[in-house]
C-alpha cells in the first residue's frame, strides 16, 4: 500500500480543525497508509525581526527533515509553488506511484512559512492559490486534496 506522510508545523488547537483533520485522515485510510506528523511551531515575539524568523524557520526545518521518510517523493505547499487543479494534483500523485516510489511526503510550514532549503530539496512545490489561508486551514485543505486525489484515481464519485 502506498504511504503518505504529512508533516505540518503547528498544533491544531481548535476542535473544528481537529475534527476535520480526523475525518480526512480516516477517509484516506481506505486508499493509503497515512501518517500525519505535527511539529511544534517555534515561539517568536509579537514583532519578530527577519533574523528571528529565519532562525525559527531553520529550527523547524531541522525537525521536519528528521521526519521525512527515506526515499520519499517530497512536495511542499508554498505560495510560490505551482497551482494545480484537483485532477492535475491527482495525476501528479499517480505519476509518483507509477514511477516506482512507495511513499510521498507533503510539508506544510508555520504561519511564517518554511525555510528555503526545504523548498529547494523538494521534488515539487505546490501552491494553494494566491489567497492567504491560516496554516491550520491549509493543513485541512491539503488533507482534503489528498483524499480527492485518491478518490479521482479510484474513479469514485467524490470528485464531481
Amino acid at each position: 500500500m502506498f504511504s503518505i506522510t504529512v508533516i505540518a508545523v503547528g498544533k491544531l488547537k481548535e476542535a473544528f480543525y481537529r475534527d476535520a483533520a480526523a475525518e480526512y485522515e480516516k477517509r484516506l485510510g481506505a486508499y493509503c497508509s497515512l501518517r500525519v506528523i505535527e511539529l511544534p511551531e517555534q515561539r517568536l515575539p509579537d514583532d519578530p525581526s527577519p533574523a528571528q524568523i529565519a532562525q525559527s524557520l531553520e529550527r523547524e526545518a531541522v525537525e521536519a527533515e528528521k521526519q521525512i521518510p527515506k526515499g520519499a517523493w517530497v512536495a511542499v505547499f508554498t505560495p510560490e509553488g505551482k497551482p494545480l487543479s484537483s485532477p492535475e494534483f491527482a495525476e501528479q500523485l499517480a505519476r509518483v506511484k507509477s514511477g516506482g516510489r512507495s511513499c510521498a511526503c507533503f510539508l506544510l510550514g508555520s504561519s511564517f512559512g518554511m525555510a528555503q532549503r526545504l523548498k529547494d530539496r523538494a521534488d515539487a512545490r505546490i501552491s494553494m492559490g494566491k489567497m492567504t489561508f491560516p496554516h491550520h486551514l491549509a493543513r485541512i485543505m491539503a488533507l482534503e486534496q489528498l483524499y480527492r486525489a485518491e478518490s479521482i484515481q479510484a474513479g469514485s464519485r467524490y470528485h464531481k
